[in-house]
């Protein structure tokens, strides 16, 4: 299991440490992060969403009581994450990175060890995963930055972030591929899955430029908040409502591990293009990914045993 995990998480952290590289020693222009960063959140995300809800294989999975399970334990996440905000008061801008850092997991890491552990019975269980809870974490986020970040406040400027949200286009476009039984035509299918395949690499270069202008010392607050929520608050109420509603075996640990995942790269590319805190975000990042070496192991104990 440490070993499966190791030689997921390296590959990531890897390319994090080369981005920062990159940037520092001014190997590519200034100018290319930030076109970078657009190109990731208006092409390749939406990709990477569209291809893997279009194309996942569900057959013989509990999709009901996984979808039931994950989607409650993000709202309730959500909810405390507000909850939490009401009293902490952090800065707007700032409280966006958290609540991304709270609730937002990387699916390349869940489908990879679900596949290491279950084979392909576990690459089925996380496509339920992220058919469950890909669309619904981008609402929940568009909602928040619409709410705290100060570029979107009125009712028709929320409606406009949520329906023209790329990552939310892309989710939509992927269930509606899906349970219309079109699919991807299979002239387009490799380019789209070409894109989607691009997005985890230069999210995670993107993710490392950016922790060159990251102030630590003043961060610690809400990296601890956002950790806190991650690793403990949604992975344990994701393994309450399992025994609660019933949801065992296999389903049980899929769903558990995807809610105790580290916050994905894409948290840096939103945060960025709708006016959240974006070195905090790519701090949060880095940290949560190191982080969940350790982490990952003791909640998937908690689920196997």
């Amino acid at each position: 299991m440490l070993h499966l995990l190791l030689t997921t998480l390296v590959p990531i952290i890897v390319l994090i440490a080369l981005g920062t590289f990159l940037r520092v020693r001014g190997f590519l222009a200034e100018p290319f992060w930030p076109g970078a960063e657009r190109l990731s959140y208006y092409v390749l995300l939406p990709s990477l969403f569209l291809h893997g809800l279009a194309t996942a294989n569900l057959d013989g999975v509990p999709v009901m009581g996984m979808v039931v399970v994950l989607m409650l334990s993000t709202v309730l996440g959500a909810l405390l994450l507000m909850l939490y905000q009401g009293a902490a008061n952090h800065d707007g801008a700032d409280f966006t990175s958290v609540f991304q850092g709270g609730v937002r997991f990387n699916n390349y890491i869940g489908a990879t060890l679900a596949a290491g552990i279950y084979g392909s019975a576990g690459i089925a269980l996380a496509a339920v995963a992220n058919a469950a809870i890909v669309p619904l974490v981008n609402l929940l986020c568009v909602l928040v930055f619409a709410r705290f970040s100060a570029r979107h406040s009125s009712p028709i400027t929320v409606l406009r972030a949520i329906f023209a949200n790329p990552l939310i286009v892309g989710c939509a476009g992927g269930l509606l591929l899906r349970f219309s039984g079109l699919g991807l035509p299979a002239g387009i299918e490799p380019t789209v899955k070409a894109l989607g395949q691009a997005a985890l690499p230069l999210g995670l270069l993107c993710v490392g430029a950016a922790l060159g202008g990251a102030r630590l010392g003043q961060q610690v607050r809400p990296l601890v908040a956002a950790s806190t929520f991650k690793f403990l608050v949604m992975p344990l109420t994701t393994w309450g409502l399992c025994r609660l509603l019933g949801l065992g075996g296999q389903a049980a640990v899929v769903a558990v591990l995807f809610q105790a995942l580290p916050t994905a790269s894409s948290s840096y590319v939103m945060a960025r293009q709708m006016g959240g805190n974006a070195p905090l975000m790519a701090t949060i990042i880095a940290l949560q990914t190191v982080a969940g070496a350790v982490t990952l192991p003791l909640m998937l104990s908690l689920t196997l045993s």
